[in-house]
Parts: structure tokens; C-alpha cells; sequence
């Protein structure tokens, strides 16, 4: 039984929007003066450019329907987040789903907050609200610290501090990158996990990881049968006689489930259901990521 209280000098995950965005001193408005104390305003659609920071590169199409259905009948209840620009339009910084989901309910106005913020700061907040959000596969998210990297010249230890995440979280995110193409084609289906990715890093040679990535999923192994696959192979002198066996099979809404869990915890996440009971195992490797659990599990 673990009995550490958790450090009370870690970093939120984030900062909070509110501490990158700020307000707006002189800006231009669609209809009428900025409104005041930073509320509101209703901005044509077709005045509003797509977010060229997006790092989120599939969204859900089913989820759009639904919240356009949502729209239809309330309204957008969170306004979406832009800057103006210098040609008299707006670019969107936060909510595209929200944005396209009112052009698919017909809108053709939707509530805005205005800010006045730099390239840098709009591809921040960009990558510190997925994150929150736990909306970014792992490849979109390494792809977002990249850009962070090479267009803004943002250390490892620099990102980890705006995004609340660990500079070690964030180099292991960068390597994926090291990947070939069709394993993280792989990541981005959700094929394979970080975890499972991580552990093909281990592979010298891409025909090695793409060999792995084949038999991995052909097998439905998990990440730990995945390390033992792989140590197996690099180091077949101490590898057993007996291959590692495929789990059970599981089913598409528990693991949709669980990778929904693992994606916003950054923890490796495993369902046991036996016709409606069961339980919610929650692996952690280190102390850190427990109090970061237990952060997440009691905050208000």
C-alpha cells in the first residue's frame, strides 16, 4: 500500500487558458465595439479562419453530428476562442468542433471571445487545450511538440513546463517520431498505444519495427506480453521456448473504453467485465504518476 502524499509543487497539466490568453486592449469587432469585461460576441461564420496551429488531425464525425444536433436545439453554451486579424477577419484559436459543428446546424453566427495573441502563443494554447482534453492521439501530440520545437525553438524542458508535462513525457513523445510511417499509421488508427509504440523504439532498424508492429496487432498483444515479444527477439538467448499467447478477446466498447481512460490518464488502463461487473485495474510505473493520478481522480 502506497502511503505518499502527493507532491504539492507538481504541475497541473496546463496552466489554464486564462493565464496564456490575454485580454484584448483595442480590438476590432464584426459589429459593434469590443463588448465589455470580455463577453461574448456573435461573429459571422464565413468572418472565421480555420486554426492553421490545429494539432488534432481526425476528429470524430459521429461526435460533430451530435453536437450540431446539440446546437440545433440549445445553442453553443462555451464560446469558441479567436484572434483578429489585420484583414478585418478572425482566426479561430480554440474550438473547431464547435465552430464546424454550427455550420453543420446551420448557424451562421456563433458566440466568440476575442484575443489579441502572437503565433506562438495561439499554436500554444492550441496544444495545452487537446491536451487537456485528452483529444490528441500520441502521434498527434508528438507531431504538436515538434512544431513547438522547430518552429518556435522550444526546448524539451521549455515545452514540458508550458504543457504541464514532464520533460521526460515529452522527449518519449518526440521519439515516436523515429518511427517508420507505417507504425504510426498504426498509432493514429489506434491499432497500437504509446506503450506499444515505446517498446518498438527499441528495434534498431525500421524493418524491425514494422515486422514487430504486424505480429503485435495480428496477436492482440498487450503492451507487457509486447516487451517480452520484443526483448525476445533482440535478446533470443534468453527468451523462452513458448511464444506469448494472444489475451482474450475483447470487446469493441471495453476497449474503446479503455483507451479512452489511458489517453486521459497517460496510464495504462484494463477492464475486467463479466456481464456488467467487474473492475478498473490502473498500472503505474512511477511515484509521479501516481500523485498525478491521484490529482486527476480528486480534483473538483
Amino acid at each position: 500500500m502506497i502511503n505518499a502524499a502527493p507532491d504539492t509543487k507538481r504541475r497541473a497539466l496546463g496552466k489554464g487558458l486564462d493565464s496564456l490568453l490575454p485580454r484584448v486592449q483595442a480590438a476590432p469587432a464584426p459589429t459593434k465595439a469590443d463588448t465589455e469585461g470580455g463577453k461574448p460576441l456573435e461573429i459571422p461564420l464565413d468572418q472565421l479562419d480555420r486554426n492553421p496551429f490545429q494539432t488534432r488531425s481526425h476528429m470524430n464525425e459521429e461526435q460533430i453530428v451530435e453536437l450540431a444536433a446539440s446546437i440545433k436545439a440549445n445553442g453553443v453554451v462555451q464560446p469558441v476562442l479567436v484572434r483578429p486579424l489585420a484583414n478585418g477577419r478572425f482566426q479561430l484559436i480554440a474550438g473547431e468542433r464547435r465552430w464546424r459543428a454550427s455550420e453543420l446546424a446551420g448557424k451562421t453566427t456563433i458566440p466568440a471571445i476575442l484575443r489579441q495573441v502572437s503565433d506562438e502563443q495561439a499554436m500554444e494554447i492550441t496544444i495545452v487545450e487537446n491536451l487537456q482534453r485528452a483529444d490528441l492521439n500520441a502521434m498527434e501530440q508528438a507531431r504538436a511538440f515538434e512544431r513547438l520545437s522547430r518552429e518556435f525553438h522550444m526546448t524539451q524542458e521549455q515545452m514540458a513546463v508550458r504543457t504541464g508535462k514532464d520533460r521526460a513525457t515529452v522527449a518519449n513523445f518526440l521519439r515516436l517520431l523515429k518511427l517508420p510511417a507505417s507504425v504510426q499509421a498504426r498509432v493514429e488508427a489506434g491499432e497500437l498505444s504509446f506503450g506499444h509504440a515505446r517498446t518498438l523504439l527499441s528495434f534498431e532498424h525500421s524493418e524491425e519495427m514494422e515486422k514487430a508492429a504486424q505480429r503485435i496487432v495480428a496477436l492482440s498483444l498487450s503492451v507487457r506480453q509486447t516487451e517480452s515479444y520484443v526483448q525476445g527477439l533482440i535478446h533470443p538467448e534468453r527468451a523462452g521456448k513458448k511464444e506469448a499467447k494472444p489475451e482474450p478477446p475483447v470487446d469493441p466498447n471495453i476497449r474503446a473504453v479503455q483507451e479512452r481512460l489511458q489517453r486521459a490518464l497517460g496510464l495504462k488502463v484494463h477492464i475486467e467485465d463479466h456481464d456488467g461487473r467487474g473492475k478498473v485495474i490502473i498500472e503505474y510505473a512511477r511515484l509521479e504518476d501516481f500523485d498525478g493520478l491521484l490529482e486527476q481522480l480528486a480534483a473538483e
